[in-house]
């Protein structure tokens, strides 16, 4: 039995170990969802894609912001990474009906994380965000400026 017990927590140790090597992209919290994971030069860019193949939310963390987002565009507040956050409504020209949501934030490192939010419905945006709002970003997994 506590050879059993040893084995369990020995296979428990190297998951969480194995979990922890997955790269600069934030540990998904409890999700279906999987990460695709690129890097351009000093950016990193981390979608996280559904078992459908769609992208349910994308994360790309670089040193200088990608644009401003527009206060007029606010819909909400929130948290991400412990930060508070506020929530953009945002478009994309080739799917007319889909939710967007984005928002912008500063870590510790002094690296700029920009995330998005792709949704069919307002269940869906709302169970996505969820699952952004519960991300961990480890700077020591990430470069500093």
């Amino acid at each position: 039995m506590k050879t059993l017990i040893s084995l369990a927590l020995l296979l428990g140790f190297t998951s969480a170990a194995h979990a922890q090597e997955a790269g600069p992209c934030p540990q998904l919290p409890g999700s279906q969802l999987s990460w695709e994971q690129r890097s351009y030069g000093d950016s990193i860019l981390c979608r996280a894609i559904r078992s459908d193949g769609s992208e349910a939310f994308g994360v790309s963390i670089a040193n200088e912001e990608p644009y401003e987002l527009r206060r007029s565009n606010r819909r909400g507040q929130g948290s991400v990474n412990g930060q508070g956050v506020y929530w953009h409504e945002g478009e994309l020209a080739a799917r007319p009906g889909m939710l967007v949501r984005e928002t912008m934030f500063e870590l510790a490192n002094g690296r700029n994380v920009h995330v998005w939010i792709h949704a069919d419905s307002d269940a869906q945006l709302r169970e996505t965000t969820g699952i952004v709002q519960g991300l961990h970003f480890d700077p020591d997994r990430l470069s500093s400026k």
